[in-house]
């Protein structure tokens, strides 16, 4: 679309939409409050509003190329004071990370060492903080065919980035206390519709009627588990305890 298609419609939204719903934004106006976090890739052919159709105010979104959000520490600015206001400010109860099929970001970190004369910064951005996906991929699944290994790609991506959430200090604190959820998703553009990936399955699955938050391998599944790790001057062994540290560790499916 042309700057005077933008235009054209900002006219038709002002006159339209807005005057149907004015007082939706009037209320917007006193502030927001979404309830779910929803990172995605700053591909055109994707929009979040549209494809979950969410009404203004009611999602909080966070885009980048690839869709990547980097561990804590080794985030930019950008990333982490998003993540930070949306979890502490806002109180976000559901993060959904969503990756869509054909993603350039994806193709470019399959074939990185062509980006780095043309697109040194997409370079960069993609070696510093896709590696992790590169190497899950060209080391698990050679000779696989191309437009395969792209959807491998887009999927362990996808699962990367929830790993590198959970490290975060305010999500790590809200999983422990059973005030947040994580969800990976992929958004397939050519048929409408969207897959979550399932840990119970291993596999992303299609989603109709809800989503499978990710499970976080390091909270106990109850109280109980909790209270048979010893407490200082208690006496018992370490080898009684120490299985159900790593029953809680090793939880998830391997390839998460």
């Amino acid at each position: 679309m042309s700057l005077t298609g933008l235009i054209q419609g900002l006219n038709s939204f002002h006159d339209n939409y807005f005057t149907d719903h004015r007082e939706l934004f009037e209320r917007l106006s006193g502030g927001q409050a979404p309830e779910v976090l929803f990172i995605t890739c700053s591909d055109s052919r994707i929009d979040p509003c549209l494809i979950t159709q969410a009404a203004p105010g009611e999602l909080f979104v966070m885009r980048n190329v690839g869709n990547i959000i980097p561990s804590y520490g080794a985030a930019s600015s950008a990333e982490s004071a998003g993540i930070e206001y949306a979890v502490e400010a806002l109180g976000i109860k559901d993060i959904i990370v969503c990756g869509h099929s054909h993603c350039g970001a994806m193709k470019g970190l399959l074939q990185i060492g062509t980006l780095a004369e043309k697109m040194p910064a997409v370079y960069d951005w993609l070696k510093r903080h896709g590696e992790t996906t590169r190497r899950v991929v060209l080391d698990n699944y050679a000779g696989t065919e191309p437009d395969q290994l792209l959807k491998i790609a887009i999927e362990q991506n996808v699962l990367t980035q929830i790993e590198n959430l959970e490290t975060y200090p305010a999500i790590r604190s809200k999983l422990h206390g059973g005030k947040l959820n994580l969800h990976a998703w992929m958004y397939e553009i050519e048929a409408g519709v969207v897959f979550a990936y399932n840990a119970a399955l291993r596999r992303f699955t299609l989603m109709e009627k809800r989503s499978f938050p990710v499970p976080d391998p390091l909270i106990t599944s109850s109280c109980t588990e909790a209270s048979s790790i010893p407490t200082p001057g208690s006496t018992k062994s370490k080898v009684e305890w120490l299985p159900t540290l790593n029953s809680i560790a090793y939880n998830l499916p391997k390839n998460l």
